[in-house]
Parts: C-alpha cells; structure tokens; sequence
C-alpha cells in the first residue's frame, strides 16, 4: 500500500528524530524527510520551489520549536496527531481512487499535508509559492508552474517570444478560439426576434438577475428550442431590452467540440477551459452559454481518471 520509496522517507525522519533526541515527530519532520523523497521532489521543483531554502527554514524551525529528550537513554519518538492525520489523509485519497494496485507516494503526502493549514510545513510551502492546486496540477496533468519571465539580456533579440506572441495572434483569445459571441451575431443579424417563448426568456432574465443561484438551467428535448432561448437573451440585450444589470452583458456560447479538438495530451484541454474562464472572470458582465451542457460529464477525463470539465 506505501510505496517503498515513501516507506525510505519515514524510515530516516523517524530515525534523523531520534538522533536529535526529538520527543515528538511532527508534520515540518514530515516535509523535511520528502525533501529527499523522489516523487515529492520533482513535485516541488516542478512547482518551482527553491528545496534549498524550504529545508534551511524547516531546520530552523525544528530545532526552535521542537521539544528534547535528556538523558543517554533511547529516545521513544512519538508522531503527533498531525503527522498521523497527514498520512491516513494520503492513505484515505489513494484507496478512494478505486485502484487498489495504487501505492501511496511522497507525492501523495505532500498533497496531503496541506490539509494542516496552521502548521509552518503549509507555512513555507506557501512561502515558495507552492500551493496545493500547484501540486495536483502536476501530479495529475503533468502541468507545471511556470517560471516568471526573466529580464532579457541587453541586444538579445527575443525572436523566440516574438514568434509566440505571433502564434498567439494569429489564433486569438481562447473566447474567440473557442465560443461564440451571441451579441455580435444579434448585431450583425444573425439571429431572429424569438417567437414563442417569451415566458422562458423573462425567466432567465429574471435568474440572471439574483445575487445568488444565478445559473439557468435549460432542460427539454432535442430541438424544443434551448439554444433559441439564448440567442432571444442576446438579441434583447441588444436592442436594450432588459433590466440595467444586464444591460451591458455579452452572452457567449461555448462551443465543446472546438474546445475538445485536438486535445492529445494530458492537460491540453483543462489549459484551454481555465483559458476560456479566465478571459470571462476578467469581464464581470459576461454571461456563459453552455450548450448541449451534459457533454461536461467526462469531457477531458483521461482514462480511468477522476477529474473531468464537470469537477
């Protein structure tokens, strides 16, 4: 169940604590031992963590803070609650996979730790810049943090940067890569009056129009007309034909057939949704149409994977 590389691990933060005549092993012990761990350390340089100075301040901590044992006698080490919770906590995720081949790593534990928010191990990987979602990302998506840019070197040409950002260009923004602005299409007349359901269309103005519970959800059958619905909200926004919180309001249509094309490695298509989200979050007036929204379930899920758009 524990892999034998972690089993290494918490074999030498036991024994390094008992060298140190340690009364407790606690939760930095822990993240001192996985500093050396092979799984958790790509984690960590992956995430772009500088393991030199991560272990510097958890040295300093520990032998700070940490309680001794006089005497020449054998010293009885005990774990803390903390170090205990971290990892059943790893334990717990593993087997809750559905893999039961599936052996738990540092990797794992590193998740895990961030589970005890108020200790310093949390603290100073908080401190590098490593979070949680960093971790997942690479464990799951292969996904790195990436560096910040550093600052170009004087009459060093950057044709590498210029060719990217001509790339970037000649693709677009991923709302333009990826879904439809509704409001242009009711401008450029692309889309009809809508007849016939008025009623349904003053119901989803009037949920937009909450502070909480915001998001409509249009249910029926193939061809009813839900897509209809959408374009009418567009079409009304334009002709200003709406209360004043939505006056200003773009209604895009995701399209999740672009957004699922060519997606052949693992974390393409979540780089290309947080994309999409990203650019709507910077517009506070943006109103994401969904079609078709069941396709979410097991969209981008890699096989035999837990994670999918819908999560």
């Amino acid at each position: 169940m524990i892999a034998q590389e972690l089993e290494v691990s918490l074999h030498m933060a036991f024994v390094e604590a008992r060298q140190q005549r340690h009364e407790f092993i606690t939760v930095e012990h822990l993240l001192m031992a996985l500093l050396d761990n092979p799984s958790a350390a790509e984690v960590l340089r992956a995430c772009s963590a500088n393991v030199d100075d991560l272990r510097k301040s958890l040295l300093g901590f520990i032998k700070e803070n940490t309680p001794t044992v006089g005497g020449s006698d054998e010293v009885d080490t005990q774990p803390t609650l903390g170090f205990q919770r971290v990892i059943q906590r790893a334990i717990m995720h593993v087997q809750s996979t559905g893999s039961g081949k599936k052996e738990v790593t540092g990797a794992n534990v590193l998740v895990a730790i961030f589970g005890e928010k108020d200790s310093h191990a949390v603290y100073y990987l908080h401190q590098q810049g490593v979070t949680r979602l960093d971790v997942v990302n690479f464990i799951a998506h292969g996904i790195k943090k990436s560096d910040p840019p550093g600052p170009a070197k004087p009459g060093e040409a950057s044709s590498s940067n210029e060719t990217e950002k001509e790339d970037g260009d000649a693709k677009g923004s991923p709302l333009d890569q990826f879904t439809q602005n509704l409001n242009q299409l009711a401008r450029d007349g692309k889309i009809d009056p809508l007849i016939g359901r008025e009623h349904e269309v003053e119901r989803v103005i009037q949920i937009l129009c909450r502070r909480r519970k915001n998001n409509p959800l249009l249910v029926g059958e193939a061809g009813v007309g839900k897509t209809a619905i959408a374009e009418g909200l567009a079409w009304r926004i334009t002709q200003k034909d709406v209360p004043d919180i939505l006056a200003s309001s773009v209604v895009y249509s995701l399209d999740m057939g672009a957004l699922l094309a060519g997606t052949k490695y693992r974390g393409d298509f979540e780089q290309r949704l947080k994309g999409v989200l990203k650019q709507l979050k910077d517009q506070p007036n943006a109103v994401l149409f969904i079609d078709e929204i069941h396709t979410l379930i097991g969209a981008g899920a890699a096989s035999g994977g837990t994670l999918d758009a819908s999560n």
